[in-house]
């Protein structure tokens, strides 16, 4: 009986681990075809690349509560290239504009970090959300900066309100959520909303 229900569990857990990486292919695929056919030019491609990179912190996030810096360090390289092809005429502008955003944006979280900490006396805001936030400087516009935190912000509260309910309102067991899951497929949708729609011009671009 003990060997039967074993080997039960294994094929549970391994059936759902098969459904989880299959679930991430998926998505994975869907946001860089998305990317490339909303955008049938370079910046589709490098559409493409934020949504896998954006994806993949997302899962660690979601697994392990931490956004590595690679991952980051590789975003904000993608789009400081993003933002120097965006405006071929105006590199230095563009790039001084894309960094002063991210860091602007990074301060900003910083500071809601250590301000949670002190009214709080406990950690809210990641150093690697921090720096994700920094990420969404560099790719997003003013605009369309405070439409990812906003996607990202109320993703985040409708997970908490959902396992609420469903844990029968234990606040402590879920007070804890990695934002990068939310934020990271966040800045990747604003992307796309202010390539496709808000800045016709850069979809002509071949």
């Amino acid at each position: 009986m003990l060997a039967r229900w074993s080997t039960l569990i294994s094929q549970t857990v391994a059936a759902n681990r098969t459904l989880e990486e299959v679930t991430i292919l998926i998505a994975g695929a869907s946001t860089v075809v998305a990317s490339l056919v909303l955008l049938p030019n370079v910046f589709g491609v490098i559409g493409g690349g934020l949504a896998i990179l954006m994806i993949a912190i997302a899962i660690i996030d979601a697994r392990r509560f931490i956004i590595p810096d690679e991952l980051t360090a590789a975003a904000l390289a993608l789009g400081v290239l993003h933002a120097a092809i965006q405006e071929p005429d105006m590199v230095l502008q563009a790039l001084s504009a894309a960094i002063l955003r991210g860091a602007i944006v990074a301060l900003a979280f910083f500071a809601l970090r250590v301000l949670y900490r002190r009214v709080r006396g406990r950690e809210g805001i990641g150093l690697g959300d921090v720096k994700l936030a920094g990420v969404a400087g560099v790719w997003l516009d003013w605009w369309t900066i405070p439409i990812a935190i906003e996607i990202a912000a109320l993703a985040a509260l409708a997970v908490y309100a959902a396992r609420l309910l469903y844990r029968g309102g234990s606040v402590h067991s879920i007070a804890k959520l990695p934002f990068g899951l939310f934020l990271a497929p966040a800045i990747w949708l604003s992307w796309l909303l202010d390539a496709r729609f808000l800045v016709p011009s850069v979809t002509g671009l071949q």
